[in-house]
This record gives C-alpha cells, structure tokens and sequence, in this order.
C-alpha cells in the first residue's frame, strides 16, 4: 500500500476550529451561522477529496509533532477512518440546519456557545478518525470529551448539571483510569502504539495481560457506551435534540465505538484474539449489551430515552462485527455505523420537531400526531425501519453482512442474537408509528392547529430519511471503503499466520 504524506488530514481537524473564534466574533445570528456552513462545507469537501486516493489503494499520512520519542502525534488516513469521518462531516452540515430551526425555534440561549463547541466536537471526531496510534487517538478522545461537556449541559439547570457530572464521570473517569494507564503498560511492553493491520501484541504479555488490557480498553472507551458503562447516555438526553443527535449519530458514541474496533484489530489483532479465545468474549459482552438494551427500551414512555437505550444496543452491533473477525462481520461492523448514524439521526431531528412543534417529550403523548405531522412521522417510520434492518433501506446492508459474518464465524448463537434483537427493535419503535397513524380522532391527543416545525427542522429529517433509503440503493463509496478496510485486516492476518508456520 502506497503511503502518500500530505497536510489535508491535519487541515481536515484544523478548519473547524478556526472557525470558532469566527464564530464567536459574530454578534450577527446569521453570519455566526455563516461561518459554521462555510467550515463544515470545507470539512467535508477536504475529506471528501481524499476518498479517490483511498479507493485507489493508497494510505495518507501526516505527522503533527513528536511530543515522545518514538509517538508522534500523528495522523493516517486509511479506509475505515475516511468511512467514519465521511459520515460525520456530512451530517455535520445537516445538523447545523436542524439546529438552527430548533435552536431558534425555542428561543434557546447560549446559542454561539452552542455552535462553538460544536465545531470543536466535529474536529475531535475527525482526529480520532484518522488517528495513527493509539497517543494520537487518546488526545482527541479526550478533546471530544471536554467540548462536548458544555453541550450536554446547556440549559445550565439542575438536572444538566447532575447530568453533565455523571457524563464527565463515567466518560473522562473511564479513560483516565482504564485508557491512560493501559496505554502506558502497552508502550512499555512493546516499545511503540502505531497501530498496525493485525496488531502489535502478539507475544507481548501473557494472557492475563493481554485479557486485562482487552477488557479495560472496551470499557475504558466507555462513549461506546457497552453494559455496565452505559448509564451517562440517557442521562445526557437532558441535552438539546441537536446535541442528542450529534451524541448519538455524528460524534460521541460512534467515537467510541470506532475506538474499540480499532483496539480489536490495529492493536490486538484477529492471529492473538482468537488464539486466546477473547474475540468470544467480546461477542458476549455485545451480545448482552444488545438484548438488555432493547429490553430497557421497551418500557421506557420518555422518546429520547428510548431512543437512548437504543443506541446502546445499535452500537454493540459494530463491536459485534469488529469481534466475529470475518471477512462480512467487519464490513458490516463498519457499514453499520454510517447506516445507523443515518437512521438514528433521522429519528433524533423527529423527536425534536414533535417537542418544538407541540411541547410533547413521551411517547404516550404522541397518539395522533401523525394526522398533524405527517412528513415528520412518515420520516420517523423510516428512521425506525432502518435501525430495525428491514429493506430498502441501507440498515438491512449492514445487518445483512452482519449474518453472514456470524455464518462464516460459524457463530449461530450470534445470528440468533442479530435477529432476536432486530425483532425487539421492531416491538420499541413500530407501536409509536402505529398509534401516530392508526387512531380515531376521540383518541388523538391533537387538535387541527398543531402543525409541522419550521423548513428548518423538517427538511434536515427528510434529507437524513432518504439518505437512509439511498443508502440501500447506492452504498458506495462506503461499502467498497468498508470492504477494503476488511480486506487489509484480514489480508495482513494471513500474512501474519503465514510467517508464524514458517518459523522453525
């Protein structure tokens, strides 16, 4: 593979928070929201222009400084990190749409603050995405960590405060007591933290070690949020809809997921998870965090929250993918989180245009409200639908290649569990589409004045709702982007496996 140095990765972090001072210079509402389309624009047309040279088999790098001998702070941009950062800066522009209708539409305040740290959010993401090593990685965690604190405290409440402290806790808490100290045992066990196609521990440590490490590592990255680190993602549904999406389909929780995919194959590697039986492990725990989360699901009447405890399980499903180490189970590991980004995130823009356009935050206050609000409901089944995995839409692809990748890991015990928790998918969110709908007007809970939200907040849901239903139709360029980040993986496995029965 062709390694090609260049300063549009670094740009790529770099542009958005150039913007916020930009930003916060601006006492024009409109030209503060100028500056945020102009770098979320520049954002995703850098990435974007570096997606030929990616499916042309090639490698970008750039080192930004070298802090400690031998760990540069460092980026690389490979197939699946240009995936990530793809989905991210696209819905960065979309959200910054919604925003403004909802932002404007409740007359909230703070709101430069809001779209300051937001920018800041985006260009942490973008530099765990394209993160070289595991240093590198770290420092832009924890940059996602602080800037996204003001985010989910933002109505400066009670209840924000409490949250935010539970947030701060488990996510900043988790990696400084897990991460830092990990990283550290690794960088002194094998001199380096570059990630590499099939790891770098292999004869590093005994299996206790390596097991310890493992298990601290996936629960450090606690944004992943997987069963028992999980609690602080509906504690932030206290946040605006907005920030709710970008935790949940843009930014946080896909970081984490993203971080642990990346432990699994850039540090650990498939030759050493499988010799010690630890990718079983790691089915396991993502096969409970799935089931119980989608059980939670199901009795909770507050929408955001259950929507939350959906997202706890839908992320398990990529650590699932990165764990059954086949060729379908890490494309579709993969795919899911874009898929899933798109679907949650229509689903989230949903969930606000109901509380601008009628104050309603439950699920039980919702009966009718599909008469009155058609398009944004209508959106909302769509939304549902992908998360659930139902064709023609592009969550089917990725629970698709999730099954054959069990299948292939001759893991049936993981396809029961895809498809069990897609039915329970199906039992949280197609009720709320059926009482939207199928009422008689004695028992809707609307009268004829309510009506849809603002341009502002509908049309970002209907592009997000046919980007789920175009991404059925027309994956590329992130399936191949997918397909060739497992290929490499699985191709330096082989490699790897090859040299070990050559040795004497």
């Amino acid at each position: 593979m062709e390694t090609i140095v260049s300063v549009k990765p670094f740009l790529a972090v770099l542009v958005s928070i150039l913007a916020v001072p930009l930003i916060v210079a601006s006492r024009n509402p409109n030209l503060r929201e100028t500056w945020t389309f102009i770098a979320a624009g520049l954002k995703f047309l850098i990435i974007a222009s570096m997606v030929p040279l990616l499916l042309s088999g090639s490698q970008i790098e750039y080192t930004i400084a070298t802090v400690i001998p031998g760990v540069p702070i460092k980026l690389r941009v490979d197939p699946f990190g240009i995936l990530f950062a793809l989905v991210s800066s696209f819905l960065w522009i979309i959200t910054s749409v919604y925003s403004i209708g909802y932002m404007r539409g409740l007359n909230e305040h703070s709101q430069t603050r809001y779209f300051s740290f937001f920018a800041l959010s985006l260009s942490a993401a973008v530099g765990v995405a394209f993160s070289a090593n595991l240093f590198t990685l770290f420092l832009f965690y924890e940059m996602l960590s602080f800037s996204t604190y003001p985010l989910v405290t933002h109505h400066q409440d009670m209840e924000a405060r409490s949250s935010g402290r539970k947030y701060l806790l488990y996510i900043v808490g988790s990696s400084i007591g897990l991460v830092l100290p990990s990283m550290l045992l690794i960088y002194n066990l094998t001199g380096t933290l570059e990630f590499t196609s099939n790891g770098f521990m292999q004869g590093a440590g005994s299996p206790a070690v390596i097991t310890i490490l493992l298990m601290a590592l996936i629960f450090g990255f606690a944004k992943a949020a997987v069963m028992p680190f999980h609690s602080w993602l509906p504690a932030a549904m206290v946040a605006p809809t907005p920030v709710s999406a970008l935790l949940h389909a843009v930014a946080v929780v896909k970081v984490g997921v993203f971080c642990i995919f990346r432990i699994i194959t850039g540090v650990f590697g498939a030759n050493l998870l499988t010799s010690l039986n630890l990718d079983t492990l790691v089915c396991i725990i993502a096969s409970f965090t799935m089931i119980a989360a989608s059980l939670i699901a199901l009795t909770q009447d507050n929408l955001k929250r259950r929507l939350a405890f959906s997202t706890i399980g839908q992320l398990s499903y990529i650590i699932l993918g990165a764990a059954l180490l086949t060729p379908k189970g890490l494309t579709g590991g993969m795919l899911h989180l874009a898929t899933h980004a798109f679907g949650k995130i229509t689903l989230f823009f949903c969930a606000g245009a109901i509380f601008v356009a009628t104050g309603a935050k439950n699920i039980s206050e919702m009966v009718g409200i599909g008469k009155r609000m058609p398009v944004t409901m209508a959106a909302f089944f769509i939304g549902s639908l992908s998360v659930i995995g139902l064709p023609p839409l592009g969550g089917f692809l990725s629970k698709w290649n999730l099954i054959l990748g069990s299948l292939q890991a001759h893991r049936l015990s993981m396809l029961f569990v895809i498809l069990l928790s897609s039915l329970l998918n199906a039992a949280y969110f197609l009720p709320i589409v059926y009482k939207a709908f199928f009422c008689t007007s004695e028992e809707s809970l609307f009268e004829n004045k309510i009506k849809e939200a603002s341009y502002w907040c509908v049309i970002p849901l209907v592009i997000t709702a046919i980007g789920s239903i175009a991404f059925f139709f027309y994956p590329e360029p992130f399936f191949s982007l997918a397909n060739m980040a497992a290929e490499n993986f699985l191709s330096a496995r082989s490699v790897a496996a090859g040299a070990s029965l050559l040795k004497p």
